[in-house]
């Protein structure tokens, strides 16, 4: 039921009715009713423009009443749902079906600092500015507990793309219209050096290799000389080796999630897919790498597992994706040598 200018009471549609408040008019639809019986409602106001006669208000007032009902109808009108419960639906409806286990345990680390902030905040009452204050807190000293630092602007860029990407699926959804991320600004954050080995560094750690087992010696050398990522180097198999011609072919990747270990994937992209050339003194590398790993799968008979793997563990199972990594530190503090870690190979490369 709906009041017009005349004070009578009619009947605009079953869901939609209308209350006449001062010179504006308050259009109210019923949308069910929650889990403890409650009514859901959601309400409008609307203000005839100046000049307009009783019987355009009457038929302007009809025209809203009804769109405001569509629009109700088809869940534009967001009832009251919290971020946080409505991002656990993104994880279980569409997280957790079309992204890879890495990227989908990634999101999930960063739900604690936004669920803290504004997981209890309802979407239809989720504005720019609540978004802009929780990406500014995380520019503040001592947020990241590592360094005492304000986390780095890429890591805000993380935030807000998760943020972002769960109201993207409310309005593909038609529970909103509007994504409120697109208007905030990201502070710039703490700015990491990058911190890579100079040419002479990386002449002296090539000498040190010559004394570190073959297995090690070849994943440097060809990390360094290919600008392969880790996950990248870790799924490598014989069969991607051209031994003739020093062409080895990147498509898969090893990766680790807890809920997963270590498993097999896709290379991070579609382009990540590609062919490179290695100078023919690391395929010689290679070789010899080869013949020693095919000593051991010799020696331990059935005890090997045979994966076709470069870079495995005693018994031939995929590494570990943590082993290089405290190999190489380990290496670096024996040496006395600088440790950047190992993802400084790829920007060295």
């Amino acid at each position: 039921m709906q009041k017009y200018a005349n004070g009578n009471m009619k009947e605009v549609c079953h869901m939609a009715s209308i209350e006449k408040r001062g010179n504006s008019y308050r259009i109210k639809v019923s949308c069910g009713y929650k889990a403890d019986g409650k009514q859901v409602t959601q309400k409008m106001t609307w203000t005839p423009a100046e000049g307009m006669t009783e019987k355009q208000i009457e038929k302007e007032l009809q025209r809203q009443a009804v769109l405001f009902e569509e629009d109700c109808k088809r869940g534009q009108i967001v009832s009251a749902v919290k971020f946080e419960t409505f991002a656990e639906e993104w994880f279980e409806d569409y997280a957790k079906l079309n992204l890879k286990s890495t990227t989908f345990t990634r999101k999930r680390q960063l739900t604690k600092r936004v669920y803290a902030a504004i997981g209890h905040i309802r979407l239809d009452k989720l504005t720019t500015r609540e978004i802009q204050k929780f990406i500014n807190s995380l520019a503040k000293d001592g947020v990241n507990e590592n360094t005492g630092k304000a986390l780095s602007r890429k890591t805000m860029v993380h935030y807000l793309s998760f943020i972002s990407t769960v109201i993207d699926f409310a309005i593909k959804m038609d529970i909103l219209t509007d994504n409120p991320c697109r208007r905030v600004t990201i502070p710039k954050g703490s700015k990491k050096e990058r911190q890579i080995l100079t040419i002479e560094e990386t002449e002296e750690f090539f000498r040190l290799l010559q004394n570190a087992p073959l297995k090690y010696r070849a994943f440097f050398t060809l990390d360094i000389y290919s600008g392969m990522r880790r996950g990248e180097m870790l799924g490598l198999e014989w069969k991607d080796i051209d031994f003739q011609t020093g062409v080895i072919h990147i498509q898969r990747t090893s990766n680790y999630t807890k809920a997963r270990g270590i498993y097999t994937d896709t290379t991070k992209t579609e382009s990540s897919v590609r062919f490179i050339k290695v100078p023919m003194e690391i395929i010689e590398v290679l070789t010899v790498y080869k013949a020693e790993q095919d000593e051991e799968r010799l020696k331990l008979g059935d005890k090997w597992h045979d994966t076709d793997r470069l870079f495995v563990k005693w018994d031939g199972h995929p590494m570990n994706l943590q082993t290089p990594y405290g190999w190489l530190k380990e290496f670096c503090e024996k040496n006395d040598f600088p440790f950047y870690g190992i993802h400084q190979f790829r920007h060295l490369h």
